[in-house]
């Protein structure tokens, strides 16, 4: 069960925003991620709660930012419901999409489990709901994954394989690069892994 810490910060300028304290594991209904986030001064701003079926699919999402709250799953596309600070009103939504997105790092995880490329896979085109901080805010976003390379890498506890995949946002053409290691997140824009207590969880 991979533990541990990842730092979140703008991509464009580094400022720091949020330390994500995070726990994952494989389990019967497919993968559950579920973390903490806090201020870089340590206080508390939102969790995350996501788990996916064998598919990779949502099965689940509950995140929380500041008093907002999300709750969705896969159904009909992806459904989900927001609820307001005040808790007076929620708001539902529906969407023909694969899956959701967001500034967690478990949303990396979740597309790459889900679209299960390889490295002579064409590139993907996948459409995503993404909850944008710090009000979540959802937005429809489309994007094409391409897995480049598959390495395996030399550790301690036997050889670690490395995914890099380039990820394109289909509406600016915005390139980026994604390395995964099971599940967890090694490196990408605005996501640096500080942390790690114990190996990546290897998918089947």
């Amino acid at each position: 069960m991979p533990r541990g810490r990842y730092s979140l910060y703008d991509p464009h300028d580094h400022t720091p925003l949020a330390h994500e304290h995070f726990q994952c594991a494989p389990g019967p209904s497919g993968w559950r991620y579920v973390s903490q986030l806090t201020t870089p001064t340590g206080d508390h701003t939102g969790s995350v709660d996501l788990t996916l079926d064998d598919l990779g699919r949502p099965l689940r999402l509950e995140l929380h930012a500041g008093d907002w709250q999300v709750r969705g799953a896969a159904l009909d596309g992806v459904t989900w419901v927001r609820t307001d600070p005040t808790g007076s009103q929620a708001t539902e939504g529906n969407v023909p999409a694969h899956a959701f997105a967001g500034a967690s790092p478990a949303f990396l995880v979740a597309t790459g489990r889900l679209l299960r490329l390889t490295p002579s896979s064409a590139a993907t085109r996948v459409r995503l709901v993404a909850f944008t901080d710090p009000v979540l805010a959802p937005r429809t976003v489309d994007q094409s994954w391409s897995l480049l390379k598959s390495e395996a890498h030399a550790t301690d506890n036997g050889p670690l394989t490395v995914d890099e995949y380039q990820v394109t946002a289909l509406d600016t053409g915005e390139q980026h690069i994604v390395h995964l290691a099971g599940d967890v997140v090694l490196a990408a824009p605005g996501i640096e892994l500080e942390d790690l207590e114990t190996p990546p969880s290897a998918f089947d």
